[in-house]
């Protein structure tokens, strides 16, 4: 049996970059201004709560993970801290199987999950870059799964293809 897994996280330098400019701008005038806040407790309050704020939105990016697996049964995936268990999709249920380029800010509005934002673009689970499974559902509903092996998934859904889903066609 073929398998084929993968685990992508949010790891893009700019991504952090933005974050770090964001916190430099509410900091760097804090402490400018350190003496005018001194006695001011609601600043001090608001300070830390920013604070907290930037880095759990740092946090939560960085366990953001998209798991893609693909075997006999089907094509597995899960988006987590959002998704609690893995999903699959049995080969049965699907129409059209393949790796295609998309754009995602036009097709799904950007990264992460996305659900049907955009009409001809269905459901996304994507982190990075511009490739991706593309799943075509026998209902007509579509969903990508963004990949960073495209050269791999291609080959192990060229196996499942021809094994499965022209057999049950």
């Amino acid at each position: 049996m073929k398998i084929f897994t993968e685990k992508q996280k949010f790891n893009q330098w700019w991504l952090y970059a933005i974050i770090a400019a964001l916190l430099m701008f509410m900091v760097i005038p804090i402490l400018i201004n350190s003496d005018d806040i001194d006695g001011d407790f609601a600043a001090k309050t608001s300070l830390i709560i920013s604070i907290i704020l930037i880095a759990s939105v740092v946090l939560l990016i960085r366990m953001m993970t998209l798991h893609t697996r693909i075997d006999d049964k089907g094509i597995h995936y899960r988006f987590t801290p959002f998704q609690g268990k893995q999903y699959l999709i049995v080969w049965n249920d699907i129409s059209k199987v393949y790796v295609r380029k998309y754009n995602a800010i036009t097709e799904y509005g950007g990264w992460g999950f996305r659900g049907y934002i955009f009409k001809t673009g269905g459901k996304a689970f994507n982190v990075m870059g511009n490739k991706g499974i593309q799943i075509v559902l026998k209902n007509g509903k579509k969903m990508l799964i963004g990949t960073q092996k495209e050269v791999e998934a291609e080959r192990i859904l060229n196996v499942y293809k021809s094994k499965i889903i022209k057999s049950t066609a």
